[in-house]
């Protein structure tokens, strides 16, 4: 398939909007929106251009009350497929307040996961003008992907996505 999917999760929180944002951005028109919570591996396998949108949430809350829902679920799918020639970019959300030491983490437990299956990942962000003090996203000094604070830095969202998309446009040709 010729569009760009977004496979995201969860549905109808801050991950789904800031998806919206990125649809917008690039065309509504060149863009599937894929919820993660019943995707499987043979939806990942229709696309060769895919970006992912996931959430960082505290271990202790993820671990009582996410542990069958949407990424919880779709995360094993992940390494169920290669990624060789697929064009893959990231973007993630969390508080760079409230969990600094593990800022986006599930941006770079998702990009690793991507990486050993064979995916060059695209998009990756300097980490100049974030604040925060550990993150499992960071590697040589640029996150793996887009890192979005809606908790705290909403003022910002806009901006970094614009940035973000004209980032993608060269490597997934929208």
């Amino acid at each position: 398939m010729d569009k760009t999917a977004i496979f995201f999760g969860p549905l109808d929180g801050a991950v789904h909007r800031v998806a919206k944002k990125i649809e917008k951005a690039i065309g509504e028109d060149k863009v599937v929106m894929v919820p993660v919570n019943n995707a499987s591996v043979e939806d990942l396998e229709k696309y060769d251009k895919i970006i992912f949108g996931i959430s960082t949430v505290g271990k202790e809350t993820w671990e009582s009350i996410y542990t069958n829902v949407d990424w919880a679920k779709f995360l094993p799918e992940i390494s169920k497929t290669r990624y060789e020639g697929k064009t893959l970019a990231i973007f993630g959300l969390g508080d760079h307040v409230t969990y600094s030491s593990t800022f986006v983490d599930h941006i770079g437990l998702l990009g690793h996961s991507l990486i050993e299956n064979g995916a060059t990942l695209v998009g990756q962000v300097p980490v100049e003008g974030y604040e925060f003090d550990e993150s499992e996203a960071v590697v040589d000094g640029m996150f793996l992907g887009l890192p979005v604070d809606e908790d705290f830095e909403p003022e910002l969202t806009d901006e970094r996505v614009q940035n973000w998309v004209e980032l993608l446009r060269t490597h997934f040709g929208f």
